[in-house]
Parts: structure tokens; C-alpha cells; sequence
């Protein structure tokens, strides 16, 4: 039987999960190996992806779900997978400035080290100096894109929006402009005009003859070009309007309501109403619940049962109320045979 002194002692596998004494040896066994290469497949294919943005780097608008992070099992923290700045982000750009650290790489080879990984899979979650520079060389390319892209959407939306106002503007202009009716010249040999005179003689004809009428007032409100008929004045003899300077009929005081009148309940019905509220909210079934406040007592009134305000003993009240409940049946005997 071993002893106590020759057990490794304890460690920590954070792949598994575990706490293990058989030292270094469990870094061989299948099951740590099993759970190792499941980590890594969870990880490679955003590097994956990451790598492909290298050569074409990708800038899009910012949205909130460029903050995403990915958890890096070398280094085992989190870390940001794109990159923003302002109102842009570069996607990948965030994992490819880790990936390309120095301390990711020493936290690489120590990861690989302990965990006796395979090792031609260690370049694949390592970013070389050249391809973060080549990185940095299309990100450059692909802001100058995108600002001119930017550039050609914001002149179409400038472009959309002065047609919009133009039509606009043609649109009030055709409205506010009098529409006139052409009236036929003389000597016109136009059929229409000829007929549109012979009508107006017509009508002409048919109206009086009395030169003593008088001339019909000018009114200044009434614009030349625009199709307006006048029938005289609707104002009613003796009763004004708002627009003739009379007080408004809301303003006007009721002869029938007198000034001293008050609108609605009254202070002390409102304190009534307060009270009752409160007592609603009381349990039903209280003691004294259905005791009326506003009957008349006297000030002597005591309650006729318990004797709480005497002083003494409890048996001294409960005599007494035994010898008083004995007077008061003998009483009411006395009165029954009488």
C-alpha cells in the first residue's frame, strides 16, 4: 500500500474539469486529449474566418452587435472580435490585433506545452507581423472605399431631396397662382365668342331698364380673378359675434346662477368621503364596525361588562358583576309578579 507521502499532489484541469493526482500523466490520457480537441474545433473557425479577412478587410456602419467577444483558450480571456471606432467598424479587426500580439503567442506556446497539443495545429491560431501589416493595408483600402461610397449615397439622397422640394415648390406656385378666364378679343371669328355675345346681349336684355339704382359698394375684401359671389351681410340686428367684438357666449354671466353658488362637494363632505374610503379598506367583521358615531350618549356611559377601568383585581370585578347581574334578575322578577 503507497503512502501518503508518494500521492502527487493535487491540480486543476480546466478542459476537464477535474481535480487530478496523478500528476503529469493526465495530459496523456484520452479523455483530456478528447476534451483538447473539442476546445480547439470551437475555436478555429473564427480564426478561420479572420485569416480570410486579411487580403479584404470589411467595414461596415456600426450596429450593437459588433461588441461581441470570443473567448481565447490560449491566453483564457475574453477578446473583443471586431474592431469600432466612431460610427465604423472593421470586422475581424479586433481578433487579428490579438492574434498577432506577442503575448497571445507566449500564452500560445505555453498552452501547447502544457497540454501536449498537436503541434502542427499551432500555426493555426497565430497571426504572423506581415499578415497583420498586409491587414492594415487593406483596411486602409477598404475605408477609402467605403467613405466613397458613403460620398455617392449621401449626393443621390441630396439629389432626391431637392426634386422633392422642386416639385413642391411647382406645386404651391400652381395653387397660389389666380386662375383667370380668357375672355374673347374683338373681331374674333370664333364661333364660341359669337354665341357667348349673343347670350350676353340676351341677358342684358331681360334685366330693368332703372338707371336710379345705386351703385353697388366696392368691397376691399374681394380680389379680382377669384370666382367669389357676395350675399350681403349676415350679421343678426342687436346680438354681436366674436368676430364683431362681442364677449364670447362663455364669457356671458347667467342671470338665473347667483355668484355665491358652489361648484361641486364641499370641504366637508370631501373629509366625509376621505373617512369612508379609509374604513373601506378595514376589515369588515372589525369590533365596531356597525357603530353609529353620530348617536347621542351621555358622559357617564361605561360598557357594562369587564370593569376595565376599576381598579383591583380581576376577581373583585368579577364579583361585582355577579352580585350585579343577581340584583338585576331579582329586580326584574319583582317587576314580572307585580
Amino acid at each position: 500500500m503507497p503512502s501518503a507521502g508518494s500521492m502527487a499532489p493535487a491540480q486543476r484541469c480546466p478542459l476537464c474539469r477535474q481535480t487530478f493526482f496523478c500528476g503529469r500523466g493526465h495530459v496523456y490520457s484520452r479523455k483530456h486529449q478528447r476534451q483538447l480537441k473539442v476546445a480547439l474545433e470551437r475555436l478555429l473557425p473564427q480564426v478561420e474566418a479572420a485569416r480570410r479577412a486579411v487580403r479584404a478587410a470589411q467595414v461596415e456602419r456600426y450596429v450593437p452587435e459588433h461588441e461581441r467577444c470570443c473567448w481565447c483558450l490560449c491566453c483564457g480571456c475574453e477578446v473583443r472580435k471586431h474592431l469600432s471606432h466612431g460610427n465604423l467598424t472593421v470586422l475581424h479587426g479586433g481578433l487579428l490585433e490579438h492574434l498577432a500580439s506577442p503575448e497571445h503567442k507566449k500564452a500560445t506556446n505555453r498552452f501547447w506545452w502544457e497540454n501536449k497539443a498537436e503541434f502542427q495545429m499551432k500555426e493555426k491560431f497565430l497571426i504572423s507581423p506581415q499578415d497583420y501589416a498586409r491587414f492594415k493595408k487593406s483596411m486602409v483600402k477598404s475605408l477609402d472605399s467605403y467613405e466613397e461610397k458613403e460620398d455617392e449615397v449621401i449626393k443621390k439622397m441630396a439629389a432626391q431631396i431637392r426634386e422633392m422640394e422642386h416639385s413642391r415648390q411647382e406645386v404651391v406656385r400652381s395653387v397660389l397662382e389666380p386662375q383667370t378666364v380668357p375672355y374673347p378679343e374683338e373681331g374674333s371669328s370664333a364661333p364660341g365668342s359669337q354665341k357667348g355675345t349673343n347670350s350676353q346681349v340676351a341677358s342684358a336684355s331681360q334685366q330693368p331698364s332703372n338707371l336710379d339704382l345705386p351703385p353697388a359698394p366696392e368691397l376691399d375684401w374681394m380680389e379680382t380673378g377669384q370666382p367669389l359671389t357676395f350675399i350681403g351681410h349676415q350679421d343678426t340686428p342687436g346680438i354681436g359675434n366674436i368676430h364683431s367684438g362681442a364677449t364670447p357666449p362663455w364669457m356671458v354671466q347667467d342671470d338665473c346662477s347667483s355668484g355665491n353658488q358652489q361648484i361641486g362637494p364641499s370641504y366637508e363632505e370631501f373629509l366625509k368621503e376621505k373617512e369612508k374610503q379609509k374604513l373601506k379598506k378595514l376589515p369588515p367583521d372589525r369590533v365596531g364596525a356597525n357603530f353609529d358615531h353620530s348617536s347621542s350618549t351621555s358622559a357617564g356611559w361605561l360598557p357594562s361588562f369587564g370593569r376595565v377601568w376599576n381598579n383591583g383585581r380581576r376577581w373583585q370585578s368579577r364579583h361585582q358583576f355577579k352580585t350585579e347581574a343577581a340584583a338585576r334578575k331579582k329586580q326584574q322578577s319583582n317587576k314580572e309578579k307585580n
